[in-house]
């Protein structure tokens, strides 16, 4: 990887052109993360131009906030967890990305995480930098009033560095609105006033945006139906694989079956079911809602969590977690498109093997950046107090996702790289001009 510039002497891969690239609390030989995002920025770098001599801003995050979040449990003992917020880059506007609860949150991902939403921002070019937050926590362990402690605990020890205009926090990984509207209340009783905007995802009825909970999946079928038209692929023909089936997963595989494909196969944390001949996504969505996975589903066979990449399909979406895309099963995804509705779905190595096979790529940085338009339009709405119909927002949203992946389109084809790395070209130029434009103060 391109580092920033080592003492004299110093081979470029020695330990000492290391020293001052990375963050002293990431371990050099186990970046998680936020080592794929530095890979991906260095494959970018030659494509800059005159902007490449402010490259390294985009391998800093501008603020790193570490939390302790102790709370009463149920049973009268305390616990503590661990919470993160990273602002990765705010040149272009106030921080943006969501809050996940999980178990295995590491800071090194949160902070991939926050650089990943710094080039999804200006890649469908809303005035936001890239953040984003997470507590070490399994929610399902958890009762409601627990959760709630945590939420507000948690909102309370970031409150210092969030707000409308420094940086405005959404729903991720096991977050939701009932998790945006305790965050939204609890920052508006410490301001001492009621601040709608200070997260978005919120329920309708406390300036939520209509729409938004479906964005993030309607943005991935937007953008694999334009991918689709330049490819030749018959949407209404095609065979799909969904990982993870909720909001994101879930409604993209609906508006797909809605569009005549047939999602044949369908993988959770419960399991995976297959059926040839196309699942019942319906049924599918409605035993998912009431049981909470596709465990135990009847209307399909289960099948081995592994032999869910080998399926054979069209188009496959991951749309749980990053890193499930890699050298190990790369070579067994059958699709002829992958469309990633997760954070960073598919590490660098697997990016490389899949492009040796042909298989096309749209990227979580363009796919899965319809949440954040439509997070956008909720934020405008707070403002102005005035709310939009939902097919009013539905139809910004496709028009700005086909804008946005037309651009990529053509950037990839002018410089004949992958989508991936037209993305960044597009985003980090713009995040570059504006750090140029804005310079170093003091």
């Amino acid at each position: 990887m391109s580092q920033a510039p080592h003492p004299a002497g110093a081979a470029a891969n020695s330990p000492a052109a290391f020293t001052n690239a990375l963050p002293s609390y990431l371990d050099p030989n186990n970046l998680g993360p936020w080592g794929i995002y530095l890979q991906q920025v260095d494959r970018v770098a030659p494509y800059l131009g005159s902007l490449a001599r402010w490259v390294d801003t985009l391998k800093r995050p501008k603020r790193t906030l570490i939390v302790d979040v102790p709370i009463h449990l149920d049973d009268g003992t305390v616990a503590h967890f661990e919470g993160y917020r990273v602002q990765h880059n705010t040149s272009r506007g106030p921080g943006k990305g969501g809050v996940r609860f999980h178990q295995n949150v590491t800071l090194s991902e949160v902070m991939a995480l926050s650089a990943w939403m710094s080039i999804k921002n200006a890649a469908v070019n809303v005035p936001y930098g890239g953040a984003k937050g997470g507590i070490r926590v399994d929610p399902r362990q958890l009762s409601i009033g627990e959760l709630e402690r945590v939420t507000r605990r948690y909102t309370s020890e970031i409150g210092i560095i969030i707000g409308p205009t420094k940086d405005i926090p959404a729903p991720d990984v096991n977050t939701n609105e009932q998790v945006m509207a305790w965050m939204m209340d609890t920052y508006s009783m410490n301001e001492g006033a009621t601040a709608t905007g200070v997260v978005t995802g919120k329920p309708v009825d406390l300036g939520g945006s209509l729409g938004r909970r479906e964005a993030t999946g309607r943005g991935v079928f937007t953008v694999g139906v334009e991918a689709a038209k330049h490819t030749g692929m018959d949407i209404s023909k095609a065979r799909v694989a969904v990982q993870g089936f909720g909001n994101v997963g879930g409604v993209a595989g609906k508006l797909f079956a809605e569009a005549g494909a047939k999602v044949v196969a369908v993988q959770d944390h419960g399991g995976t079911v297959y059926r040839e001949s196309g699942l019942d996504v319906p049924a599918l969505l409605a035993h998912v809602a009431r049981v909470g996975s596709v465990a135990g589903f009847s209307g399909g066979e289960v099948i081995d969590n592994d032999a869910f990449w080998g399926v054979p399909c069209d188009i496959l979406i991951p749309a749980a977690l990053e890193q499930q895309i890699t050298e190990a099963n790369a070579g067994r995804i059958q699709a002829k498109m992958i469309i990633e509705g997760a954070n960073g779905p598919t590490t660098p190595q697997a990016d490389d093997i899949l492009h040796d096979r042909g298989i096309l790529v749209l990227p979580d940085v363009i796919a899965n950046a319809g949440g954040v338009t439509v997070s956008y339009f909720e934020w405008v709405q707070d403002f102005s107090s005035f709310f939009w119909s939902e097919d009013e927002i539905n139809e910004r949203l496709v028009r700005i996702m086909k804008g946005a992946f037309a651009a990529v389109w053509q950037v990839a084809e002018e410089n004949k790289v992958s989508l991936r790395t037209a993305t960044f070209i597009v985003a980090c130029k713009r995040i570059l001009h504006a750090r140029d434009l804005r310079g170093l103060y003091p």
